[in-house]
């Protein structure tokens, strides 16, 4: 009955080595790396929109956490945020791959998540020129006092203090999950219903990998269109979007990040409906 609370900690303990991987990377070039010369590549660099979205369909969401606190610390742009967001898979491929016949499905799923993160994440870097300048670690690191310790230190000490935000957000999350009834789930998608993608969409943006797999399972006993489906993994970023909220200060950015994502998805998940 409460498998919700395994699942909880599962979750949160397979994202804490990227949380660390992540950490230790910004603290070293933060002591150690050129910035100015960091921030003028990766202002400027598209390939980074392409690169984060060929490591966010990796079948995991520890990419998508990584790619938040990177944001956060100044080291991608929001496109490359939102190139990782929208291309991020974690069990929903897994489920896919497991059942006979669904291979075509996967590697259409896949192919279709990065054409749209890539030219989602080059679109919002187009459209949105953040005129304010951010120091480059600023907002991870202004109140935490990294220089007193070893880059190591720091690193963990960042890791434990959101692991333990997650696990609390896995918990909650879960137990809405865990006791809503699937019956009820299921009324809120009507067969061929042209609104499907707004309600998947919203479904993904739930911080759980439960939504992905609620999303799939849906899918592949028929009561959601493959666009609808595309459109609820497009947006699921994992605990990405948790993180985001977390350490990124800015709300107002934070938001759009979120509204792009979602807007994104819907988009896409119609036009696939459509069309394919």
């Amino acid at each position: 009955m409460f498998e919700f609370i395994a699942e909880a900690l599962t979750d949160t303990l397979r994202a804490l080595p990227f949380l660390f991987f992540a950490y230790v990377l910004i603290e070293y070039m933060e002591h150690h790396v050129n910035l100015q010369f960091l921030q003028r590549l990766m202002t400027h660099n598209r390939l980074g929109i392409v690169v984060g979205a060929l490591l966010g369909v990796i079948p995991q969401c520890g990419f998508s956490v990584t790619a938040a606190n990177f944001y956060t610390s100044r080291l991608i742009s929001a496109g490359t945020l939102a190139a990782v967001f929208l291309a991020t898979s974690d069990e929903a491929i897994p489920i896919l791959i497991a059942e006979p016949g669904m291979l075509p499905v996967v590697w259409k799923m896949i192919l279709l998540k990065l054409i749209i993160a890539i030219a989602a994440g080059i679109l919002l870097d187009m459209v949105w020129k953040k005129k304010e300048k951010h120091e480059m670690f600023h907002e991870l690191c202004h109140d935490c006092h990294c220089e007193e310790r070893s880059f190591i230190r720091s690193a963990a000490y960042h890791t434990l203090k959101l692991g333990i935000f997650l696990l609390v957000v896995n918990l909650i999350l879960g137990g809405l999950m865990e006791f809503a009834s699937g019956n009820v789930i299921r009324k809120m998608f009507l067969d061929g219903n042209a609104f499907q993608p707004f309600l998947t969409a919203l479904i993904g943006l739930i911080p759980n990998c439960a939504a992905s797999v609620a999303l799939t399972e849906l899918y592949l006993e028929g009561h959601i269109a493959f666009g609808s489906l595309a459109a609820g993994l497009c947006s699921g970023a994992g605990l990405g979007i948790a993180v985001l909220f977390r350490t990124n200060k800015s709300r107002k950015e934070n938001l759009i990040i979120l509204g792009w994502l979602y807007l994104s998805a819907v988009v896409a998940g119609g036009l696939i409906n459509v069309f394919l």
